[in-house]
């Protein structure tokens, strides 16, 4: 199944191209890095997909549909760039955060509920944060922010997870950890990730297929492909920052 389908699409900012004629088609399970240096158009793409920006040209299906007229929102998950920054002082509990994203359910009062707080006490446990979930988010760390933010992404359900540069500023062994769950997220549960990332090196061994995108997509396709590309080989001899690991 197609959850996610684009022809032909462009979009600019004040004239200035920022997507050129992308075409591109996200499967059900899933998991793709969209990759490309700063300014290519990786969030603009995201956005454009979630209906948060509209196209100057082309067309976006989301589930069928142009995202405007998706009526169910809780089928996907969003964490956008820098959303686990948060201020240590912040007056919320990690369950409160988790909760947050019931809100906007046709009922939220139920969601409010004993039948709201399981679905927050089962998203934690999800991801590994369920002993967690009285104390303040401030408190966490980096790695354990962004599992909460996961939580609360999962806790409508979703079918999709879109997941903007997560791991900047996160330790090594913490980035392996959360990519590990995301695998494990996508294998077992079947959700379909589309995780946005300068560098693919500590996930590629996750990964199922890569976008290159500079303006326009100049690859899309399986990881091991990618990786005996002439795009690959390009990007490496620019020196960018990604590094070639066998599945």
């Amino acid at each position: 199944m197609d959850i996610v389908v684009l022809r032909g699409v462009s979009f600019a900012y004040d004239g200035t191209p920022v997507l050129v004629d992308v075409d591109l088609t996200i499967k059900e399970g899933d998991f793709l890095a969209v990759i490309g240096p700063n300014g290519s158009g990786k969030t603009t793409l995201v956005k454009v997909i979630l209906g948060l920006l509209q196209p100057a040209a082309g067309k976006v299906e989301l589930f069928g549909k142009p995202p405007g007229e998706l009526s169910d929102r809780g089928r996907i998950g969003y964490i956008p760039q820098k959303a686990t920054h948060i201020d240590p002082f912040f007056p919320a509990s990690v369950e409160e955060v988790v909760g947050m994203a019931l809100l906007s359910e046709v009922r939220p009062r139920a969601a409010a509920g004993r039948e709201g707080r399981g679905r927050i006490l089962r998203a934690l446990e999800t991801v590994g944060m369920g002993e967690f979930g009285r104390w303040p988010v401030g408190r966490l760390s980096g790695g354990q922010q962004q599992r909460v933010f996961i939580a609360r992404a999962l806790v409508t359900s979703p079918k999709i997870l879109f997941l903007d540069e997560p791991t900047t500023g996160v330790d090594a062994e913490t980035q392996t950890s959360f990519y590990d769950m995301l695998d494990r997220l996508n294998r077992q549960e079947g959700l379909t990730i589309v995780l946005i990332t300068h560098d693919i090196g500590i996930v590629n061994k996750h990964v199922t297929s890569v976008a290159c995108l500079n303006q326009r997509l100049a690859y899309h396709g399986s990881h091991e492909d990618f990786c005996r590309s002439d795009v690959f080989r390009d990007m490496v001899s620019r020196g960018d920052h990604l590094i070639s690991h066998e599945h």
